[in-house]
């Protein structure tokens, strides 16, 4: 017997009904019977054809215009800005058309005109002489924010840090700023224009009379200015710890007290050490010692010099050879220097190790590095002196 579920038409002797066509049964059917001609639009419809493929077309075409005037724009406003400040400077008669053609001359944005037609867009700009620190090619926004800004509000933070000289603090200056000269500064800081009540008669460089520090710069200072706002602080911080009675704390002037701070600053590499090499400088000079201070060597020397050719130099700055101080600092002290300078260690006390069969008074008069971290060992003696050489030198830390 055969399975009716296996021979369908045993199963259903019913009439076969009748099946047509459908062109989505087939994919490839339906495709080709779908397409966009015009034997597939109704005839009744016929005379919309090709205006409505003229319109289409047109739509498309003003959009793809659209779009690309559209990403010509974006691409003017906000392009791909290099991320690199440069100074741009804005003149006394400025106007926005002529900004406009010079930052685009000059390479901050890329189309005068529309910048010119979106500063409009945004409420226009006053412009303000001075000088601006601008992105090229930043969005137009943003050069257009920086413009607003006035350059007496824009301000640089700079760190001169301690122990720097006139000729590092120009260089800095110049590095952070973009817009200042080292060399105008320098000049400055040298020729006595800027004053200082602790500079002496005769002197006309403020080295050592300018406080290291950080410092808001404004866009519109100039170099003088900048040095007599380093110059000011000076004597604010040194009057706020004592120097203005110099004399009666440690019998000096007021600029000897910053002579002997430099010093102190280029030779101390750890805090401790600081009144205790103010008193080895204090003792030296009353027992018309040489001071010799290597530091004092280096300062206007090449920066490659060697030292045993300096030791044999004859400059004023030798202290191995000239007795006294340097007649200038060699760098700008910071507080703790100053502070330093004016209240120098007290000698060591009888019972102190060092002074163990040495005569009275028992004295700090050498120094040597003695430790990674830039400590020094103090001695009362040649001698004791010597032997502290000697284990630093076994350390490493000594040639």
């Amino acid at each position: 017997m055969i399975d009716p579920l296996l021979n369908p038409r045993k199963r259903d002797e019913s009439p076969a009904v009748d099946w047509y066509d459908d062109p989505w049964d087939n994919p490839r059917s339906a495709a080709r019977s779908t397409s966009f001609d015009d034997d597939a639009v109704p005839k009744e419809f016929g005379w919309l054809s090709r205006p409505l493929k003229i319109a289409a077309l047109a739509t498309a075409s003003v959009t793809l215009f659209m779009g690309a005037i559209g990403l010509w724009y974006v691409h003017r406003v906000n392009p791909s800005g290099t991320g690199v400040v440069s100074a741009f400077t804005v003149v006394e008669g400025d106007t926005l058309e002529s900004v406009s053609d010079r930052l685009e001359g000059e390479g901050f944005i890329s189309s005068s005109g529309v910048f010119k037609w979106y500063v409009g867009q945004k409420g226009g700009i006053e412009l303000i002489p001075g000088y601006y620190e601008l992105v090229p090619k930043d969005h137009m926004g943003n050069i257009m924010l920086q413009l607003k800004t006035p350059p007496s509000a824009s301000y640089q933070n700079v760190t001169f840090p301690e122990g720097y000289t006139i000729a590092q603090m120009g260089q800095r200056l110049a590095e952070k700023t973009l817009r200042l000269s080292a060399e105008q500064f320098i000049t400055i800081a040298g020729d006595g224009s800027v004053e200082s009540p602790y500079r002496p008669a005769g002197q006309t460089s403020l080295e050592g009379l300018l406080f290291p520090d950080t410092y808001q710069i404004s866009n519109d200072q100039s170099e003088a200015q900048v040095v007599q706002q380093l110059a000011r602080q000076m004597v604010r911080v040194a009057s706020q710890e004592g120097i203005d009675d110099a004399q009666a704390k440690v019998g000096v002037s007021a600029y000897k007290v910053l002579i002997i701070a430099s010093m102190i600053e280029r030779e101390a590499k750890v805090d401790a050490d600081r009144a205790k090499i103010a008193r080895v400088i204090y003792n030296r000079l009353e027992l018309k010692m040489p001071l010799q201070i290597d530091a004092t060597l280096y300062y206007n020397a090449p920066v490659d010099a060697d030292f045993a050719t300096l030791k044999a130099s004859d400059t004023p700055y030798n202290t191995y050879i000239n007795r006294g101080l340097p007649p200038t600092p060699i760098a700008n002290p910071g507080r703790a220097s100053i502070i330093a300078a004016l209240n120098p260690a007290p000698n060591p006390a009888g019972t102190d190790a060092i002074c163990v069969d040495v005569p009275k008074p028992c004295r700090y008069i050498y120094y040597v590095l003695s430790s990674a971290d830039g400590s020094h060992t103090f001695a009362a003696t040649l001698q004791q002196h010597e032997a502290n050489v000697e284990i630093s030198r076994q350390a490493g830390l000594l040639p």
